[in-house]
Order: structure tokens, then C-alpha cells, then sequence
């Protein structure tokens, strides 16, 4: 939204994403180095020169990841570590434990990263993660297009955190909006929380979708489903990851003749999960216990539709497709709840 609406990120601001992005780096080559051992069968550096920078990040704290000084002896070590054969294939197997998405991007470029100057560009920055712990307001103006009147409509966005224990916080921005934007990590199907390694991040987003679906308090609100991390799926299929190991439907699932190459396996997949979340939206509400209220119970026949887009959030190409239609949308509803 920064990029594509709020005239991009300023010196400080990028600034401090560079901060980030080291934290980045240091985050991924911990959770590198201290899950070799705990993957069965568990992996081991092939150069044993490189020993010596495994023990120097493993007397790291992750609990200082913010505080850290990021001397130059540290983007070294994480140079030698990434280079070794045992860490890459540590990182190929990296759907048997938690690791940010990017973690390759960041560590192919760790002697930019590692400039004391460095001053990340806007892909850098939409690929930096941090969690999500409060809930951001963003504001901004879009242009209204002229069948509709002209000139511009304030929009109010609330990015919300997706972690469990951010969830009760949600209620606070429940009241008088207009759509929920509820973003998918379509990658995920192969991986575990971070919260809880027993659990499939799919299933979990799968059945908190359902929850928020279902909810009183939008039972007259629109959503847009966004699938996203299209980009990490394809490569996940391409390299032989098998959703029928978590998912044993999609061994008989069919994808519509009416789909782009309707053959291809990643097509077939993202149209799985896509499938996955829609059969939600139309299932009976009966089959959930949501109380004895006639008001809420007739309120919930109501016929509401659920769009989609597959989308990637480092493409701003795309996103900004995408947040085009959405925009018309929403100022179609809302022109239309006025009249």
C-alpha cells in the first residue's frame, strides 16, 4: 500500500528496513543452523573448515536479534554457512520447520546486505518480514472512477496479526467495515506454525477462515480472498513437493476444463486450495452452533459472495491489478449501500 499509494518509503524509512532486513538474515541463518540436527535424518556442515562459523552463530541470541551490532565478522560467517552443502540442504528441507520465506533471497545477497551503506530497494522491502503485533491504521486516497462521480474516496485499511495470540485483538475493527481482506499463504500447505509444530499452517488458515466466515459480527460483510505466495507454490510443485501428502482429496481432485491449462500441476493446485476455502463459503450454516438468536439466525441466510485472486505481494505489478478491481468493488458497495 506504501509503494503503490502513499508516495513510497522515505531515506529513514529505509533505513530502518535495512535494520530489518539484517534481522532477517540473522532470524533465518539461526533457524538454519539449530534445526540440522532435530530434521530425521538430521543434517551436518559438509566443510568442516566452516565449523568454526557454525559455533560463532550458535553462541548467537535470538533474543538480541534487535540489539545486535551486525559486525562485518558476522555477514562472513553467514556467507561461509550459506555456501556449504550441508546448510542448502538443510534449507531444501526447510517445510520440517519454521523459515521465513525470503531466506534465500536475503542470503544470495549478503555482501550488499552486509554495506554499512546499504539502502534496500522496494523488492528487498516487500520481501522483509516482521511479525504483525499490533493493529495498523493506513490511510489512503483512490481515484473514483467517473461513471461513479469522479475524485477520490478515502480508503481506512487495519492489518490485523495472524498469529493466535493476536486474534482476540480483532473485535476492535469489526464494527462498520466494508470488506475483509483475508490473506493466504498458499505455500503453506507442507509446513508447520510457528506457534505450533503439530499443526498444518493450511489447515489452521482452512479452518480460522470458516471462524471468521462465520462470524456475527460480518455476517453483511464482503470478502475478498487473497491467495497469495503464488510464486513459492509454483516453485514448491515444480520441485516435486506432493500435496496429497497432507491433503490425500487433491489425489482426486479435477481441475475445470474452463481453467488455463487445465494439465498443468500448478494449476491443479492452486485451484485445490482455492476450492479448498470456497466450499467453505458455501456450506449450510446449520452444520456450525451459532446460537439461538432469530435475528443473527436470519441475518446469516443472507446471500454474500466471496472474490478471489491469485496474487504475489512482491509483484506490485500484480497487486496493483488486483487492488484496482477491489477498489471498484468496494466503492460499488458502498455507492450502492448509500442509494
Amino acid at each position: 500500500m506504501k509503494i503503490l499509494h502513499i508516495q513510497g518509503f522515505s531515506p529513514e524509512e529505509r533505513l530502518e528496513k535495512a535494520q530489518e532486513i539484517r534481522e532477517n538474515v540473522f532470524e533465518a541463518i539461526k533457524e538454519l543452523t539449530s534445526n540440522m540436527a532435530y530434521l530425521k535424518p538430521p543434517v551436518h556442515l559438509k566443510n568442516e573448515e566452516n565449523a568454526e562459523s557454525l559455533e560463532f552463530i550458535n553462541t548467537l541470541d535470538m533474543t538480541l536479534m534487535s540489539s545486535y551490532d551486525y559486525p562485518d565478522e558476522f555477514f562472513e560467517h553467514v556467507k561461509r554457512l550459506w555456501s556449504d552443502p550441508g546448510i542448502q540442504e538443510c534449507y531444501f528441507r526447510s517445510n520440517e520447520f519454521f523459515l521465513i520465506d525470503s531466506t534465500k533471497y536475503f542470503l544470495d545477497k549478503i555482501d550488499e546486505i552486509r554495506d554499512i551503506n546499504f539502502s534496500p530497494s522496494d523488492q528487498d522491502i516487500l520481501r522483509s518480514r516482521r511479525r504483525t503485533s499490533n493493529i495498523q491504521r493506513i490511510e489512503f486516497n483512490v481515484k473514483v472512477p467517473k461513471q461513479y462521480g469522479g475524485g477520490s474516496q478515502p480508503f481506512w485499511m487495519f492489518d490485523v496479526g495472524g498469529q493466535r495470540g493476536e486474534r482476540r485483538k480483532w473485535i476492535q475493527v469489526f464494527d462498520g467495515i466494508t470488506a475483509v481482506l483475508f490473506v493466504v499463504d498458499s505455500s503453506g500447505f507442507d509446513t508447520k506454525l510457528r506457534e505450533d509444530g503439530t499443526k498444518n499452517r493450511l489447515k489452521e488458515c482452512l479452518e480460522l477462515f470458516e471462524d471468521v466466515w462465520f462470524s456475527k459480527y460480518l455476517i453483511n460483510t464482503g470478502f475478498i480472498l487473497f491467495l497469495n505466495k503464488q510464486d513459492i507454490l509454483k516453485e514448491k510443485i515444480e520441485r516435486g513437493s506432493k500435496i496429497e501428502n497432507y491433503f490425500p482429496e487433491y489425489k482426486d481432485y479435477k481441475v475445470s476444463s474452463k481453467e488455463t491449462d487445465p494439465n498443468d500441476e500448478y494449476t491443479r493446485a492452486r485451484c485445490f486450495i482455492r476450492d479448498k476455502f470456497l466450499e467453505i463459503t458455501k456450506k449450510s450454516r446449520d452444520h456450525r452452533s451459532i446460537g439461538s438468536q432469530n435475528s443473527f439466525n436470519e441475518s446469516m441466510k443472507v446471500k454474500r459472495e466471496c472474490f478471489f485472486h491469485f496474487t504475489t505481494a512482491t509483484d506490485t505489478n500484480n497487486i496493483k491489478r488486483v487492488f484496482d478491481d477491489v477498489h471498484t468493488m468496494i466503492l460499488v458497495k458502498t455507492i450502492d449501500n448509500i442509494i
